[in-house]
């Protein structure tokens, strides 16, 4: 479970990383149609929604009754339905500034090696306490894990979007 779940954030990191680099830093902050987020906003989205997640596995945990993974197929089926568009909660919303390229790669590789590390040393099967997401019960720290990597791949998705919209014009 441990080594699957590290080869997945692996994966999803690295992409997020390849489709970032084809963006020069001018590009990262243009808006590319009315509405959107730039590729920097997107980025620090990510960030902002992904960066304290190993801190809870830290805090209050408990054993589960449950199936550790029971929330993965409703996770699964919000995140990565790339036809529904969501509204980000005002506390991860990103900020309409410029971005540093060079910062937010820096930032995302952090969160990919701190991801990977809780990934090894934490028990998968403990359920986090200490926060929630409307509309769910507490997940296991695996369910944290996996929201995490299907939320970086919908933004992945939308940069990748963003990046050919720009290319276009």
């Amino acid at each position: 479970m441990k080594s699957a779940v590290q080869n997945t954030i692996l994966e999803t990191y690295t992409k997020l990383n390849d489709i970032l680099e084809y963006f020069s830093q001018e590009e990262i902050n243009v808006v590319p149609i009315e509405e959107s987020w730039t590729g920097g906003q997107t980025v620090q989205h990510i960030i902002l929604a992904c960066s304290g997640i190993p801190m809870l596995f830290a805090g209050k945990t408990e054993k589960t009754t449950r199936k550790p993974d029971e929330n993965v197929k409703q996770l699964d089926a919000i995140f990565l339905d790339f036809t529904t568009q969501y509204q980000s909660p005002e506390n991860i919303k990103p900020p309409e500034i410029d971005y540093e390229k060079s910062t937010l790669t820096a930032s995302v590789k952090k969160i990919q090696n701190d991801l990977f590390e809780a990934a090894e040393t934490y028990d998968l099967t403990l359920i986090c306490l200490d926060a929630k997401i409307p509309g769910f019960e507490n997940f296991t720290i695996y369910e944290w894990l996996h929201f995490v990597i299907v939320h970086t791949q919908r933004h992945t998705h939308q940069l990748k979007s963003i990046y050919e919209i720009l290319k276009k014009k």
